[in-house]
């Protein structure tokens, strides 16, 4: 073999060699390249990305004039990437200084950062080991705390922190409308409503979360230069507007302070409704919270007792069978009835007035509030009849007001009627109605009839397009046939607040009142308590045109229980107060004397 065939054959030898290089690092390419290309895209992307979710706002209430009732404040939900906040001494240091001035336990902070990896299963079912690149520190923390600890991360060089920012529930009106409104609790980062509006509204006042991918550098923070894609976008929730105005709604409050302070009630609700709309404008109750401090709060003062509880509404039923009985022309307001002088046997039983009381007109009746002539009234009607007026006043059925849970009340069907029942369910007894009901049908005696369809919601609004929801004023016909009936039943139901009637405290100077008490004992163990009572006074006032129907009760007043004594006289501050405030015009020059009303000259109130 020549030199020349030696150096032929390494030349071949090395050229061989070289193609198998490239042939290998071709198929090696090819592989990453081609085969591979998304697995190891992923794994690269993986450590140069990240994902951020931004939380939406959750929708905000607003009284019916746009003033915040339930709002959020900024803050921050502080994050940590394990991957990256480094070794067990790193995780420690952080642990120390969070733990410091987040006021939590530092270990409780460093199990959350030192644990790096996660199990879990893949496609074919087995085990696999991930690495764990999300742990929350603590969620909610006040905006100042959270700008504090954003600087003491970068002065002390804290790795793989980051801070969400986010809004938490805030009311700003402390106790105000507290029942109404309801609350949220936290839940594993979550807002979950609770009871009230927050609740029944929960799904429109909720927020939905956004979520952006961005490219970081190895320490987590974003580059300036990088790639930030939105794969979601975050929306707000809906704003929701009341038909409550605050200002009358602190004017009550007050008052059923005073109410509670003076006969310290088991419980005491009031509620203020425009007749003619059917808008809550008012409404509180005793025991209450402040959903800002819950520390000790107690569940029974949370529940919303406006639609929850049921009384025997005692005296305040008797309108409305009355006015059944004037509308179908059974009597009229001068047709006369011996009350039996306060004691009379009927099926078996005695019934007995709170007086001795004779012969009385149908407007005595109302006005000294007997149970033996309103009975005997409801006789002329026959069960058929008194049912049916009842029924068209809306016992029995639930308001529809948008707050949950809601009792229909106890009214038993007419086929269930025995012989006593005509003669007490128009009385109030044996039948059960929720503070709203009793609200609703005095709408109806208060503006000719019409049962209103209660509202408490006016509007709805989306922040971010301006779009409103507004709600509809139902239009109904009246329960009465008769076009006079509603004005007779006014002009006896002024009498009871005037000299010989019942609730004389809860006369509002300068105005007609129309209303009723109501003295209900309580059922408890089987019978009729001698020392527990509903005392309870709703009316409307301008009696002739109503800027208002109020309801004020008190369960199991201590002192006194008679409705006119315990409830009239706050019935009567908050009806001034009010009509101050809604500046309505007076129907009368109140006179030294107080038997001497001189009338002023009529005007338009605005509802």
């Amino acid at each position: 073999m020549t030199r020349y065939d030696d150096i032929s054959i390494r030349m071949k030898i090395t050229a061989i060699f070289f193609i198998l290089v490239f042939t290998y690092l071709g198929i090696q390419l090819y592989t990453v390249q081609i085969v591979r290309h998304d697995e190891l895209y992923g794994k690269a992307k993986n450590k140069y990305t990240a994902v951020k979710t931004a939380t939406g706002k959750r929708g905000e209430i607003y009284d019916r004039d746009g003033n915040l009732l339930v709002g959020n404040v900024p803050c921050s939900d502080i994050c940590a990437d394990p991957q990256i906040v480094g070794n067990a001494e790193e995780c420690r240091r952080i642990s120390e200084h969070f733990g410091k001035i987040l006021k939590m336990d530092p270990a409780k902070i460093y199990n959350r950062l030192i644990v790096k990896t996660y199990t879990t299963k893949n496609e074919e079912g087995v085990d696999v080991e991930l690495p764990r690149k999300f742990a929350v520190i603590e969620t909610k923390v006040d905006f100042e705390i959270a700008e504090q600890l954003k600087k003491d991360c970068e002065k002390m060089k804290f790795k793989g922190i980051s801070f969400r920012d986010t809004t938490k529930r805030t009311y700003p009106k402390n106790q105000l409308l507290a029942n109404i409104l309801g609350f949220t609790n936290i839940d594993k980062d979550k807002a979950v409503a609770v009871i009230g509006i927050e609740r029944f509204f929960n799904q429109p006042i909720s927020s939905s979360s956004g979520i952006s991918e961005y490219e970081r550098a190895r320490d987590g923070i974003p580059l300036s230069y990088g790639k930030s894609d939105v794969i979601k976008d975050v929306k707000d929730g809906l704003n929701i507007y009341l038909t409550i105005r605050e200002p009358i709604q602190a004017i009550l409050e007050e008052e059923l302070d005073n109410l509670v302070a003076k006969f310290n009630p088991r419980a005491a609700y009031a509620i203020m409704a425009d007749p003619y709309t059917g808008n809550i404008i008012a409404v509180a109750q005793r025991p209450t919270f402040n959903p800002n401090e819950r520390t000790a709060m107690n569940p029974d003062a949370w529940r919303n007792r406006i639609t929850e509880d049921i009384f025997e509404p005692g005296s305040t039923m008797k309108p409305f069978a009355v006015s059944g009985a004037i509308d179908m022309g059974v009597v009229g307001p001068d047709t006369r009835f011996d009350c039996e002088k306060g004691r009379w046997l009927f099926g078996g039983k005695i019934l007995r007035d709170s007086h001795p009381l004779g012969m009385l007109t149908v407007t005595e009746i109302i006005q000294k509030s007997s149970n033996i002539g309103t009975a005997k009234i409801a006789l002329l009607m026959g069960d058929k009849n008194v049912y049916d007026i009842l029924k068209k006043f809306g016992f029995g059925e639930k308001t529809g007001i948008p707050l949950q849970p809601e009792t229909s009340g106890i009214f038993r069907p007419l086929k269930k009627w025995d012989t006593l029942s005509i003669s007490r369910f128009p009385i109030g007894q044996g039948i059960a109605v929720s503070p709203l009901q009793l609200v609703r049908a005095y709408c109806a005696l208060a503006n000719g009839g019409h049962l209103p369809k209660l509202r408490i919601v006016d509007k709805i609004e989306n922040p971010g397009t301006g779009i409103i929801r507004q709600y509809p004023i139902h239009e109904t016909t009246s329960i009465f046939r008769n076009g006079d009936t509603h004005k007779k039943m006014v002009e006896m139901m002024k009498k009871v607040t005037e000299e010989g009637g019942t609730a004389v405290s809860a006369d509002v100077k300068g105005y007609y009142v129309a209303g009723k008490t109501g003295t209900s004992q309580k059922f408890v163990n089987g019978a009729y308590s001698h020392s527990q009572y509903f005392a309870t006074f709703v009316g409307f006032v301008p009696a002739d045109k109503p800027s208002f129907v109020l309801l004020v009760t008190a369960d199991e007043p201590q002192g006194a229980h008679y409705g006119g004594t315990v409830a009239g006289p706050y019935f009567k501050a908050i009806s001034e107060r009010t009509l101050k405030y809604l500046n309505v015009p007076p129907d009368y020059i109140p006179e030294e004397e107080p038997s001497k009303k001189v009338k002023v000259a009529s005007s338009k109130t605005s509802h």
